[in-house]
């Protein structure tokens, strides 16, 4: 099976190559398994990863090592790395912890975002409009910039930065879920609205648009599960 896994072209400081590499290596598996390119279950070799990418197996190894300390791979003693099953206990603890800490940074972005953090929101918002019948991967993109932004505007950058670093698991789902759980228009929608009670700064309004948006999957995720049973763990 091949798997189209591209490094983006960065510059590198003097002394950081490898270190470089290595996140550039882990950000392009955490991306194909996250957009499902590698499927849960699936046989990760070292060698046949280094080679489609271009570098040495050392980059690769120490991907693995931080893609399996993000849960995303294990090590099975004599068989291999294998791409983990799908938690849905995982799934539903990610999913808490984001909605706590996103309902907090939009209450705190609704007491401060001027007009320009809402002009560069509906910027967003209507490159999403865009990208309504693109590609899926370049809207996920854009739906993590809108949700970037509302912390930008609320002065907690680090808050998206920690949700990105657990949230590939909820990410696989709502990948698994396009188009049916969360149609692309109604994400735009809700979107839209929570724009709207910033706008207004209304922190009520905002934290209950944010609370509906980000439980937009829940109820479909026993469905999920029971269709795709063979990319997830028994639990």
């Amino acid at each position: 099976m091949t798997i189209e896994l591209e490094l983006a072209h960065q510059p590198v400081i003097a002394g950081t190559r490898q270190t470089s590499i290595s996140l550039r290596v882990y950000d392009a598996v955490r991306n194909a398994i996250v957009q499902l390119q590698l499927l849960p279950g699936h046989l990760l070799s070292e060698a046949e990863l280094a080679r489609q990418m271009g570098v040495s197996r050392q980059p690769v190894r120490e991907a693995f090592i931080k893609l399996a300390e993000n849960g995303l791979v294990e090590v099975r003693p004599q068989r291999g790395t294998f791409v983990k099953l799908i938690s849905i206990r995982e799934v539903q603890n990610s999913r808490f912890i984001r909605e706590s800490i996103e309902l907090a940074v939009v209450r705190k972005a609704a007491g401060q975002i001027g007009a320009s953090g809402v002009a560069e929101l509906r910027q967003l918002l209507a490159a999403q409009q865009v990208g309504l019948s693109g590609r899926l991967g370049d809207f996920m993109r854009l739906d993590d910039d809108f949700h970037c932004a509302i912390a930008a505007h609320a002065g907690v950058e680090h808050a998206w930065r920690h949700i990105v670093s657990l949230k590939a698991q909820l990410d696989r789902v709502r990948y698994l879920g396009f188009p049916a759980a969360t149609p692309r228009p109604q994400v735009v929608a809700q979107h839209t609205l929570i724009v709207d009670a910033l706008e207004r700064n209304d922190a009520e309004g905002a934290v209950a648009m944010m609370h509906r948006h980000l439980n937009e999957l829940a109820p479909s995720l026993p469905k999920l599960a029971e269709e795709h049973a063979e990319l997830f763990a028994e639990e």
